[in-house]
This record gives structure tokens, sequence and C-alpha cells, in this order.
């Protein structure tokens, strides 16, 4: 690829020759069309383009089924490459010819009858966008320069670098693997601990037998091709910034490195700005769907510098899982650490829906139902509230081990690895009430405290509980209310931070790509994609505002039942008490800020007074 002039059909050829593949110059798959418009000297659209590109698409992926080939095509914008290698990105290299327009113009005006002139050379220059994503050599070189560097570059370099071979590098590595894509995999060596991981890792997985393992960090980022792309899978915090620190002797300017951890989003953005300081593009990438969905299709959240998204994109989305339309569940989030909050949220929100789960479980045991019948009462909920978490629940409580259920075995203290803790941090720092992210956060804190639990239950819990009064469908529909609560209270925070920090987030695009592949993915999210084109707040959806008033009731005795019964219930009361809080025109809140002035002098406004003046009481006298 490259402007005209630049030795396009010369190099292709020959290089095709010294690869023993076909050539081909896109120039002669012009339809008819095109050709007389050009004649005219009429330039072409986009649109005159199109279906020129996608023959030309057509006949590249034909002739991989063989043994692939070489074309020559100007391919000046990233739209127009988009279109080349569309559902092939994983075997396309390319090479961009590049030269100054004084080189170029004096190439041309050497050659007899050329029909480029000076002006439609410049608008050539004027179009083209170069790639990140190619191999870029300079015209001065001789053509046989220019073939020897291209053959052993395209020979020995791989297109994608993976860094951490854990349970989650391992499984993009091998679903990477899968797509095409030539890889170096590289894994520390400890002795003893952790040697040769990434050989044994290429020797235990056909599909990665073409991969070159590593264990030296010089030796992995050589045998990539510049720009490099290497993606690092390893444990969020200080790990990340020694692997930077480590990496950076090594890299060359605008190579891409990809978080793909939960990382902290403000830790990706102080990331993003010192390696841009460096000229090395960052983007921090949330990936969601465990080990399964690594592999098979994760949902992946990039974000940071544009421009070298577009570069990785063709990896990320090639990996990603499919929505019902069969897009990708990966979509660009916004700059610096946006990709990496959208992650930290989307996990607040599993919180929430994980904790649903555990109370519904409760509610259900407390009525006398056994684990089995407990796991068929939610298979029956699927019908009308399918999500990806009511699946795995309904297989843990038909897990048997012997004659017991396996989950009665496994001691009652939840772990977590700090994003709920993240996310509650920032939903207090911004001023948005996410109730729920912090009530399921601080009941996974409060199970840890396992001793005092116990001594605590000798004291207070009711020996003889009776069963609360309310039915199986009562119980499900409090669950539905309260899932969409949780759901409002995430996208809220999203959106507040997509203001403060100029992220431009499109929620209905986010909730897409968290239609599958993820932790979250529901039918419920499937709905928030259309509601969410037409309004950030779902609580003003007259379909939502109309499914929560329908059960409001079941929500409301629920909580009561399970209250009165001593049955720990925390995120299911805590969606109606929000609710209740926040949907009242006058609510309570002028007395606390009455007593803020009579303490500090804070002062107030006043309901009289429509000018917005702050006012103060002496309250004592």
């Amino acid at each position: 690829m490259g402007v005209s002039g630049v030795g396009k059909s010369t190099i292709g050829s020959q290089l095709a020759k010294a690869l023993g593949v076909p050539f081909y110059d896109g120039d002669d798959y012009h339809p008819k069309a095109n050709i007389e418009k050009m004649e005219k000297g009429q330039p072409l659209t986009d649109d005159d383009r199109f279906g020129w590109l996608q023959q030309l698409n057509h006949l590249a992926s034909n002739q991989l089924k063989i043994q692939g080939c070489v074309i020559a095509c100007s391919a000046l914008k990233e739209s127009y490459r988009q279109i080349l290698q569309k559902d092939i990105q994983g075997s396309v290299t390319w090479v961009f010819l590049s030269g100054t327009f004084e080189t170029v113009k004096k190439r041309i005006l050497a050659r007899k009858n050329h029909f480029m002139g000076e002006t439609l050379l410049q608008s050539q220059f004027d179009t083209l966008e170069e790639p990140l994503n190619a191999i870029k050599i300079d015209i001065r070189s001789t053509p046989d320069e220019i073939i020897t560097v291209l053959k052993n570059t395209m020979q020995e370099k791989t297109q994608f670098g993976v860094l951490g071979l854990g349970v989650m590098g391992k499984s993009l590595s091998r679903n990477l693997a899968q797509k095409g894509f030539q890889l170096s995999l590289f894994n520390r060596h400890v002795d003893t601990l952790e040697e040769k991981v990434a050989l044994k890792m290429v020797n235990e997985h056909q599909e990665l037998a073409s991969a070159l393992p590593f264990d030296d960090l010089a030796s992995f980022v050589q045998s990539l091709q510049v720009p490099r792309k290497i993606m690092l899978m390893v444990n969020a915090g200080e790990t990340v910034d020694r692997v930077i620190d480590d990496l950076l002797p090594h890299l060359s300017a605008n190579d891409i490195l990809i978080d793909g951890g939960n990382s902290n989003y403000l830790k990706t953005k102080e990331r993003f700005d010192y390696l841009k300081s460096k000229h090395i593009h960052f983007v921090g990438a949330g990936v969601s769907g465990g080990e399964e969905g690594a592999l098979k299709g994760p949902c992946i959240m990039p974000s940071g510098d544009e421009k070298a998204y577009i570069e990785v994109r063709p990896f990320l989305e090639a990996i990603a899982a499919r929505d019902k339309d069969d897009r990708a569940c990966c979509a660009y989030i916004g700059n610096e650490g946006s990709g990496h909050f959208v992650k930290m949220v989307h996990n607040g929100i599993e919180y929430v829906e994980m904790q649903l789960l555990a109370e519904v479980y409760a509610l259900l045991k407390s009525l006398g139902y056994n684990l089995d019948e407990i796991a068929n009462i939610l298979a029956s909920w699927k019908e009308t509230t399918a999500s990806y978490l009511l699946d795995i629940s309904i297989d843990i409580l038909r897990k048997k081990e012997g004659s017991d259920w396996l989950v009665n075995k496994i001691l009652d203290k939840a772990g977590n690895k700090g994003t709920g803790n993240w996310t509650t941090i920032a939903t207090a720092q911004k001023g948005i009430p996410s109730t729920m992210i912090a009530t399921a956060l601080f009941a996974r804190y409060a199970s840890a405290f396992k001793e005092e639990r116990v001594a605590a239950s000798a004291h207070f819990e009711q020996k003889k509980k009776q069963a609360p009064s309310i039915s199986k469908k009562e119980i499900m529909e409090a669950y539905q209310f309260a899932r969409i609560i949780n759901h409002y209270q995430g996208f809220r925070l999203i959106a507040e931070a997509s203001k403060k920090y100029g992220w431009n987030i499109n929620l209905s695009e986010l909730a897409r790509i968290w239609t599958n592949g993820c932790i979250i993915k529901s039918d419920l999210m499937v709905e928030l994609v259309e509601v969410l084109k037409e309004q950030e707040n779902i609580l003003n959806n007259a379909t939502l505002v109309k499914q929560l008033l329908s059960l409001k009731p079941s929500i409301k005795k629920v909580v009561a039942a399970g209250v009165l019964s001593e049955l720990p219930i925390p995120c299911l009361s805590e969606s109606i008490q929000f609710l209740n809080n926040f949907a009242v025109a006058i609510s309570t809140a002028n007395i606390i800020q009455a007593q803020r002035d009579y303490f500090g002098a804070h002062t107030y406004q006043r309901t009289d007074d429509q000018t917005g003046k702050s006012h103060h009481t002496n309250w004592s006298e």
C-alpha cells in the first residue's frame, strides 16, 4: 500500500516471486464505471470504491484457501483497510511503502505518460492515513534491499505478543491462535516455580504449535513485527508498572501495550500519560468472561488513544464474543482509563447480582425447599429473567459430592479482589448513590468475620425461625425489581464519570457489548441496549417504570417478611429503600441541612426564595 508512484506494483510482484505466491494489482479489478470515471479525470468517492474493495477482499479470502498472495492497492484510508481485511485479519500483513512528496514526485516525472499530476499526488498525500499496524519501508532503498528486508521480516516476525501466561493469558493466547494470528508468548522464569511455562504451553496445545515461546524478555520483544503489539496479562497493581519498566528499554516508538488486567482506572491514566511521553501507545482493556470466556469469546472494553486502538482492533474483535447480530462484543470505550472504569463498574454490578441470588437462595430455603428444588425453581425463571449468573447458580445448587450438595461444604466467607471496593469509592467520590454496590461489598466484608458472626448468633439469632409468608412468584418479582435498580445505579455512575472526564461513553453500545461474553450478560441487558439509545436515566423509561410499579408490591412484601423472619437480605432491602428515598418530590434532607447550619453555619436555601441565595439562622435564639 501507499500513494501512487511509490512502487507498489514493482515491489509487490517481486515480493510475490520471492515468496512463491501469485501477485495481483488492485487497479486491474476496478469495475467499468470506476474506470470510465477516472478516464474523465473525475475522482472516485468512497461509495465508488466500496464494491471494488470488497472484491479485493473476496480475492484475498479465496487465495488464502490455496496458498496466499500479494496484492498491491493504495489503501490510503483506515476504513479501506478494514474492508480489505474483513474476516481475514489474522492472515494479513500490511507493507507500507513510504516516501516524501518530493521523492515520489521525482519518480513520477521520470515515468513517461504517467497520469498522476502534482495536484492529484498532493491530494493522495492529504488523504493518506498512515497505518501503525504495518511494516514501514522507505522507498529510497533499492527493490532488492526492500525485498530482502520484507522476506526476512515476514518470515521471522510474529504479529502479536502475550506477556503473562496465567489462567487468562493462556486462554486468550489459545483464542488468538485459533483465529490464525502468529503469536509470541512470554512468561517469566522463576527457578523451581515457573520454568519454561511458554514452551510447555506451546507443546500442550495443538493450536499453539506455530507460536514462539520465550522466557527471555529481550528475545520476546525482538520476535514481534513493528510496531509491536503486546498484551499484558499480569496481576493489577505494581506488577504492571514493573513489567512496563522492564519492557521500555526494548520497545520502539509507536509500539502498543495493552493492559488486559483489572487495573484501577486512575493508574491506567497515569500509565497512559507516562508512556505517551515515551512515544509508546497504551490501551487499557477491561476483559470479562473468566477463563472460559477468554478462550471462547470474552467481552472486551478497550480505551486509550483511539488510533492505537484501531491498530489492535482486528486482534481484539477477532477473539471477542459475538452479540445477537454477530457483531463483536468489543468496542472503543473512550480515552485514558475509561475501559478499566467501565470494567470496574461491571464488577460492581456483578457483586450485586451475585448477592441478590444468594438472598433469593436464603428466602427459598426458608420456605422449606431443598437445593434441587431451589435449582428447579430458578430454572423456571429463565423464561423471564435469564442471565449467566442465574445459569451458574442453578448448576452450583445441583452439584453433589456424595449424598450431600457440595455448596453445603463450602465455608461461608466470600472473597473479593478489590474492584467492588474501587467502585464504592468511585461512587462516593462522584456523589452518585450506587447504594446497592456498596451494600453487596459490605455483605462480603461481613461474611469474612466468621468467628464473630458465630459468637453473635448465640446472642441474637432466632432459634426457631418462622417461614416468611411469601410465594415463589413474589420472590422472583422482588428479584426482578432489585435487578432493575442495580442496573440503573451502575449505568448512572458510568454516565457521571463519562461527563466528568470527557470520555463520551456510548451507554447503549456499552450495554450491547455486555450482552455476551461477560459475567453480567442477561436478557435485561439486551433490553437496556434499546432503552439507553433514548435516555441515560433508565428510570425515565416508560416500559421500565411500568415494570417497577407492577413489581413494587412484591419487593415490599418480600423485604417486610424477610425482616420479620430475620433473614439476611441486604441488597433486596436496599433496592426498595433506595427507590423510597429517591422517588420523593420532597425529602427529609431539609432537616439535615438545618442541622448542618445549626452546628456549622453551613447555610441553606429557602423554598420561598427563588434567587438561590444562601441563608443562615441563629437557631439557639
